[in-house]
């Protein structure tokens, strides 16, 4: 079977959302990279937060873990890479994610 694209990834990404904006990770900004190792069967998925503090953190890195794993049962390895840089702020919303938000 083979290893799914970015793009595969990102779209089931779409299903992970921050419970208190209601808006997913993908449209949020928050998946800064993703990388797959066919050879490995790994995918290595770099993302932040909204706040270093967010309460919702540790079930938002579960959920995408989760999404994955369930998605695509072909990816032996998943890794969620929490990382801090750059240092999200709203400008990194879709257009529709500023949108919900009433942010412009």
């Amino acid at each position: 079977m083979p290893m799914p694209t970015i793009e595969e990834i990102k779209e089931a990404l779409k299903t992970v959302k921050d419970p208190e904006l209601h808006i997913d990770v993908v449209n949020l900004g928050l998946i800064y990279d993703i990388r797959i190792d066919e050879e490995k069967q790994s995918v290595d998925v770099d993302m932040t937060l909204t706040a270093p503090g967010c309460p919702a953190g540790p079930q938002i890195l579960t959920d995408a873990y989760y999404t994955i794993q369930r998605n695509f049962p072909e990816v032996k390895d998943i890794n969620i890479n929490l990382v801090w840089v750059p240092f999200w702020n709203p400008e990194m919303m879709s257009d529709e994610a500023k949108e919900m938000l009433g942010y412009f």
